[in-house]
């Protein structure tokens, strides 16, 4: 399987195709289960793990590899499914999200597949609001759960949304609350979507949200076909890289090419970090790329951009 890890090139090629590459893996059961192969380093067997006291308790502990250390989690039971008891012959996935890398314990990895977005669809609206799924697919007349790691590390976690003080600028603040000024987002993960709510709070801006790419694109688009001024409606959009049906790169492609949207402000927010590639964002058009999830970086970004609008 590491084989197939080596090569971040290959993969960057799928950039503004609308395509992606997914490792598919078992848990507790036999649901198929995956995650985007551009954020996992690579899968090994299960190295030796050393316990940790007052860990989380779907924290195994953690392991030593390639000169780091790295917490293991047992993604079964960080899901609300069964813990993995016998790992003797598991996989584990080393993953980088949010500018740190993990270790998730899986039952047993399966193989990669390359899928257009399209072919990528948002959960079921009947599914609640308690799961863990970003999207699914069906492969093999099967159906494949994608997760939201960004919300099981939220769990184990809890991020921060608030602003530094040095940081925020409370008279723009005011100024943005006072003329009611938005942005568009576009994450399909409802933990990234609350955090950059959260913290746009702070700056008086008010977040317009929608779940991927092509419900970010349909949008825009009606506004434009009912007269609205995109840029004098929203001063920018800020959308994550993968979302079903549409991804971010093809989102920022897409506006481009339509002289009503080309000159809207596009910000990639993603938790792809490491391996990304700058020039990967360029290729597409974007106006800028910030890793998630740092609070005082969004806010110094947004607030570059408010200065621009409000003039």
């Amino acid at each position: 399987m590491s084989k197939l890890l080596q090569s971040v090139d290959a993969r960057t090629q799928l950039v503004g195709e609308n395509r992606l590459e997914l490792l598919l893996f078992k848990l507790a059961g036999q649901q198929m289960y995956a995650l985007n192969v551009f954020k996992i380093q690579e899968v090994v067997q299960v190295p030796p793990i050393t316990m940790m006291p007052h860990r989380h308790s779907v924290v195994k502990g953690v392991t030593h590899l390639r000169d780091q250390t790295i917490s293991v989690i047992d993604l079964s039971a960080a899901i609300g499914l069964r813990p993995l008891v016998d790992i003797t012959n598991s996989n584990m996935i080393v993953t980088e999200y949010n500018r740190s890398i993990q270790g998730f314990l899986v039952k047993s990895v399966d193989r990669i597949v390359n899928l257009n977005w399209e072919a990528i669809l948002p959960p079921p609206s009947g599914s609640g609001r308690s799961h863990f799924l970003t999207a699914i697919t069906h492969i093999d007349n099967n159906i494949v759960e994608i997760l939201d790691v960004e919300r099981v590390l939220a769990e184990i976690i809890p991020y921060d949304t608030r602003v530094s003080s040095d940081v925020l600028d409370r008279e723009l603040a005011s100024q943005a609350k006072a003329n009611k000024m938005k942005i568009l987002m576009a994450d399909d993960s409802s933990t990234a979507m609350n955090q950059v709510k959260e913290t746009l709070k702070h700056l008086g801006v008010e977040v317009i949200g929608v779940q991927d790419g092509l419900q970010a694109l349909r949008l825009l688009e009606r506004w434009v076909s009912e007269g609205v001024d995109i840029n004098s409606h929203i001063f920018m959009l800020i959308t994550d890289a993968e979302m079903p049906e549409m991804d971010g790169y093809r989102l920022t492609h897409e506006i481009r090419k339509n002289p009503a949207l080309k000159d809207l402000y596009v910000v990639l927010h993603t938790s792809l970090s490491g391996n990304f590639n700058r020039a990967m964002v360029e290729k597409v058009g974007c106006n800028d790329f910030l890793s998630k999830f740092q609070p005082d970086s969004l806010a110094n970004l947004v607030q570059e951009r408010l200065r621009v609008a409000l003039g």
